[in-house]
């Protein structure tokens, strides 16, 4: 009863705010560049939510595009696609019912839980508890604040030594990708959890570590708590426009704005009024500047298409190590699909995903930092972003397999 009682009021806390009953989420067959004008002719008469691409300038031929449609334009959609010959499915048909299947883990009693999605207020108490519990293996600083002042926090574990090299990860940088934190809380606990324990993990943390910012974008995930679960930008607002938030995965100062962003403020790929003109990613920003002479490698967690991304996405050359980098991944994906059989695919950004200017992974590799990655974990889009919470566990331990494969290929290729 008591479970149930807990599940109506997470439930409340979205359906009170947002109605997504009857919402959709097409999965399109684009085939030709009629077809990709046709979309892009959609999006501009229709509020489409594009979940894969990010948004219409980067639909292409021969790709499928995932979209989430409000109920009153669903028949009006539909209609559209057929007149227009497009080749659909629908991938989710009620958004409210897979929104709230999200929460079905077994674990819902309040508190903190690493099979669950967390509130920032939970991984906010999380994150000094677990500093204080681990003392020998974990520190806390707050590298700054959010728009909406909230303190950004990032966890360094590793064991204590001076000038050691570093790894630094980040997730939570679009607010609806919830996986993304989930994984972060994972690594830190399976960290402190197998240190002196597990050969691999006391290895990496005697000789590497890690730097963990746990959300990146926490005002935007606060938002897809309590007002609008599918929101992905920042929350920040400009003066002279109605217009909320930017895309921080738009706002680094890598080909900054020039392909697969937008200059609308509207746009879900906003990519600012400037490079780094976001707290959040200022703040990150900094911090890999000034420790830059320890920081070794770079991992950004997003979600959802099962992807190992290496630079470039803002251009289609490939870094000076992309063979390197491919082999590294090749490694990667085929250790994280031994535990549950998951298949990722990997290569660089701009041919493997879409191109995209002014993303985290460019900018630091720009940086000097040569193992640069973003993934995209769980699934392939049956769930997109509303991945339930019963795949968490196997999410985050197949995931671990990987980021310990590279951290492992990091500490033994110092530069």
């Amino acid at each position: 009863m008591l479970l149930l009682l807990v599940l109506a009021s997470v439930t409340l806390a979205h359906s009170s705010e947002e109605h997504l009953d009857g919402n959709r989420v097409f999965r399109v067959s684009v085939s030709d560049e009629d077809h990709v004008n046709l979309i892009r002719e959609l999006a501009n008469t229709k509020e489409i939510d594009f979940w894969k691409p990010d948004s219409a300038t980067q639909v292409k031929p021969l790709t499928t595009v995932d979209f989430h449609v409000k109920a009153e334009d669903v028949a009006t959609v539909e209609n559209f696609l057929e007149e227009n010959e497009f080749y659909y499915e629908v991938l989710i048909s009620n958004v409210k019912n897979v929104l709230e299947a999200q929460f079905d883990s077994h674990t819902r009693a309040s508190g903190h839980s690493y099979t669950k999605y967390n509130k920032w207020e939970t991984i906010e108490a999380w994150v000094q508890q677990v500093a204080t519990k681990n003392p020998n293996l974990v520190s806390l600083k707050v590298i700054g604040t959010t728009f909406e002042g909230r303190n950004m926090y990032l966890l360094k574990v590793g064991k204590a030594k001076p000038n050691k090299p570093a790894f630094f990860m980040d997730c939570g940088f679009h607010a609806r990708e919830w996986i993304s934190p989930a994984f972060c809380q994972w690594f830190v606990r399976e960290a402190t959890r197998t240190y002196g324990k597990e050969i691999h993990m006391t290895q990496l943390l005697d000789e590497l570590d890690f730097y963990v910012l746990p959300v990146v974008n926490i005002d935007g995930y606060v938002y897809t708590w309590t007002k609008s679960r599918m929101w992905r930008k920042t929350r920040s607002t400009k003066a002279g426009s109605s217009c909320v938030g930017v895309d921080p995965n738009r706002n680094f100062n890598a080909g900054w704005c020039e392909v697969g962003a937008s200059r609308s403020p509207c746009s879900d790929t906003y990519c600012g009024p400037a490079p780094e003109s976001e707290k959040e990613t200022k703040a990150l920003a900094d911090f890999i500047r000034k420790n830059l002479s320890s920081i070794k490698a770079y991992l950004t967690v997003h979600s959802y298409s099962q992807m190992m991304l290496y630079p470039y996405s803002y251009d289609y050359k490939l870094p000076e190590n992309h063979e390197e980098l491919n082999a590294l991944v090749k490694g990667a994906a085929k250790e994280l699909a031994s535990l549950h059989g998951t298949k990722y695919t990997y290569g660089p950004g701009a041919t493997t995903i879409y191109p995209a200017a002014g993303g985290s992974d460019d900018w630091a590799y720009d940086q000097g930092i040569k193992y640069s990655f973003t993934f995209e974990l769980r699934d392939k889009g049956y769930y997109g972003f509303l991945l339930p919470e019963s795949q968490i566990r196997q999410t985050c331990e197949e995931t671990m397999l990987a980021v310990k494969y590279i951290a492992n290929y990091v500490r033994k290729h110092l530069y």
